[in-house]
């Protein structure tokens, strides 16, 4: 076995390689648990028929938009506290927003597919899609705020606020087949009553779903998470080149002009 050396910082680097690889090896083996189980082992519904299968995505997607959002707010909330105020939070609450919008996205197209077969309509005007499909945009505006131009302190302050105010349209999403007469179902599994109304093949589909989609959204966290880590290496290399070039103009000496 090799072990590896050069210290502690090298260390950890190669700790968190194998982590990364041992939590990119569970997504791979969730997900095909996943698809043998919701493709060939749990049952037809007896009102939705085949088109049930897609709840085993479509619920799971919708789980990992609000971990994604709530891991954004709470990295923001740490930023805005002066004890645990860090560059890393502010990086970890953009990682975390990016994946929730894709997520969202997906939970989006993945409630027309299954809109379609049961409702007969594509997209309807119904609480819980328009509510949801206002998240996906307010954290694109929130992804598109984080690229404005501006000091990084002063960025990541307002991208900070304008995560938590965003957060505010979850409960709604969440709640409004409680709040309003809706065409979507009530929970199935966390409803007011705490009473789960999936049962067997089923509830194992669907929490595999959800197992699987949760490791997928931490393995791509932590990959967004290093990537936007160099990405701001690569800028501050290319600002202290940029300073370190107009110091070298600022110290050339005028040329002069023989009369």
């Amino acid at each position: 076995m090799r072990v590896a050396t050069g210290g502690p910082g090298k260390a950890a680097e190669f700790w968190a390689r194998r982590g990364t690889i041992v939590l990119g090896g569970l997504t791979v083996a969730s997900l095909a648990v996943l698809v043998v189980l919701g493709l060939f082992v749990s049952d037809p519904d007896y009102q939705q028929g085949d088109a049930v299968r897609l709840m085993y995505l479509h619920v799971p997607a919708a789980w990992i938009a609000y971990l994604a959002y709530g891991v954004t707010s709470l990295a923001s909330a740490l930023y805005l506290w002066k004890r645990t105020r860090s560059p890393a939070w502010d990086t970890l609450a953009g990682a975390s927003a990016e994946i929730g919008v894709l997520f969202t996205g997906l939970t989006l197209v993945l409630g027309s597919l299954w809109g379609r077969p049961v409702w007969n309509v594509w997209w309807a005007w119904d609480a819980r899609v328009v509510s949801t499909a206002v998240l996906f945009f307010l954290y694109l505006g929130y992804l598109a705020l984080r690229r404005v131009p501006a000091d990084p302190a002063v960025r990541a302050r307002r991208s900070a606020i304008a995560a938590l105010a965003a957060f505010v349209d979850v409960p709604v999403v969440h709640f409004s087949v409680e709040w309003w007469r809706t065409l979507h179902q009530k929970g199935s599994v966390f409803n007011r009553e705490l009473n789960p109304t999936i049962q067997g093949n089923l509830a194992w589909a669907l929490l595999s779903g959800v197992f699987a989609f949760t490791c997928l959204y931490l393995y791509l966290l932590e990959r967004r998470y290093q990537l936007a880590v160099m990405e701001e290496a690569i800028e501050e290399r290319a600002l202290e080149a940029a300073i370190a070039e107009r110091r070298a103009e600022a110290d050339v000496p005028p040329v002069r002009v023989p009369s």
